[in-house]
């Protein structure tokens, strides 16, 4: 019996340091790991005794592509201990925000970190010369994601003016209408970059998730809603930790989360879209059946083109709200801080972050977790890698190893929020 390894000391295009191992025994995949060897961050420890005003400026720091997911989870939480329900405009304005965020952070994901790997390029520079205006629409398309966030959040990375009940400063009308052109441009360039996600060469494979995203009565979902998955999960976020649990594995300093009876589940773009289809205006939905998507999909490769619609989305939304602006007296809500646990969920580009604070009388923070969708993944994206490679038992360890790079990029991973490598290796016995 011989024994085959593969080892690749970067993998780039993903945010974070881990490896990967795969051993192949006997023609069968005996394990597929994802080890995460970084260490330890602590922000739930550090958050211990702080104010919840510095709340918001502490968690964007977690990111720097996503940090509005974090700082809206975070303020939803306040808001909910403190009793005070945030609405109306300034709502509205949260929900550009977040608009802001999907563009840019989906318009990186896609065109630079994802697509080199359905062109044969080893990278978004080769890449560029031969799809330059692609590469092109796709920095445009995250410099209008950065120029709402700039605009709303005081700055592009880690934006400063998010805080518990609101802004601290809202943008007039004028300020506003700035982005309307921007974003009809993009938004015609988010519909181009569908139709050319869509012509990509997709693995056949179809995996059987359970789905999990929040869902709003009325909304595809952004800040608010239940959360449900595929399987008739429906429940209110406070009970997130009743159905959900993590758990501890030798191989990862990150934690693995799972439904607590059933396992393994899948969050971000594919789960959105399963679970909120119904929730896009017609027009995104027929640039959808248009891409060849059903109102579900399975295939993670796939995923692509998902986000490549949640683009076209965010662009249609933000104009939406930019048509319905108009100047607010007061940026934010009157908060008094009082004893209790708040709880909040939104969903950052690669799905559901989980947060739950609880509170003294002064409104300083005595405890703290955040679940963030990578960790929520991984479980998943281990259970892909098997199923890839099963079906690759007979090819050589460079076409192995691509595809199994491929596998872990179609979740757009945040290994640890901040871009580093990964680190493959492939055991065969």
């Amino acid at each position: 019996m011989t024994t085959r390894t593969l080892k690749v000391d970067y993998l780039t295009r993903v945010e974070g340091e881990g490896a990967l191992e795969i051993e192949i025994a006997e023609g069968r995949v005996a394990a597929a790991r994802l080890r995460i060897f970084e260490p330890p961050r602590f922000f739930e420890a550090l958050l211990r005794g702080r104010s919840h005003g510095e709340l918001p400026d502490i968690v964007a720091r977690i990111c720097g592509i996503c940090p509005v997911a974090y700082q809206m989870s975070a303020v939803h939480a306040v808001e909910r201990a403190f009793g005070v329900t945030v609405d109306g405009p300034l709502r509205a304005l949260r929900r550009l925000l977040y608009c802001g965020e999907w563009i840019e952070s989906h318009a990186l994901h896609i065109v630079m970190l994802h697509a080199p790997d359905f062109l044969g390029c080893a990278d978004a520079v080769e890449m560029a010369s031969k799809h330059a205006d692609m590469v092109r629409r796709g920095l445009a398309l995250k410099k209008t994601g950065n120029q709402i966030l700039r605009l709303l959040g005081g700055r592009e990375i880690h934006p400063v003016s998010v805080r518990p009940g609101g802004f601290y400063r809202v943008p007039t009308r004028d300020e506003i209408e700035t982005l309307r052109r921007p974003l009809e441009d993009a938004r015609r360039m988010a519909a181009e970059l569908v139709g050319w996600v869509a012509t990509f060469d997709f693995p056949q494979i179809e995996r059987d998730y359970e789905f999990v995203a929040l869902r709003h009565p009325d909304e595809y979902p952004f800040n608010e809603g239940r959360l449900v998955s595929s399987r008739g999960l429906d429940i209110d976020i406070a009970d997130y930790e009743q159905e959900f649990e993590e758990r501890h594995v030798a191989h990862s300093t990150a934690l693995h989360s799972m439904l607590r009876r059933r396992g393994a589940y899948l969050v971000g773009p594919l789960a959105r879209y399963a679970l909120n289809f119904d929730r896009l205006p017609a027009a995104i939905q027929a640039l959808a059946r248009d891409a060849g998507l059903d109102p579900v999909c399975r295939n993670p490769f796939r995923s692509i083109v998902v986000r490549a619609i949640e683009v076209a989305y965010a662009c249609d939304e933000a104009l939406r709200i930019v048509d319905g602006y108009a100047p607010l007296a007061e940026p934010a809500v009157a908060l008094v801080p009082r004893e209790g646990v708040g709880y909040g969920c939104t969903e950052a580009p690669r799905g559901i972050c989980w947060h739950r604070y609880a509170f003294d009388a002064a409104g300083d923070i005595t405890a703290a977790r955040i679940v963030p969708p990578t960790s929520q993944n991984q479980p998943s994206v281990e259970a892909d890698l098997a199923a890839v490679a099963a079906d690759l038992l007979d090819a050589d360890d460079a076409a192995l190893r691509a595809r199994c790079e491929q596998a872990i990029r179609n979740y757009d991973p945040c290994i640890s929020c901040s871009t580093h490598f990964l680190d493959l290796k492939v055991t065969r016995r």
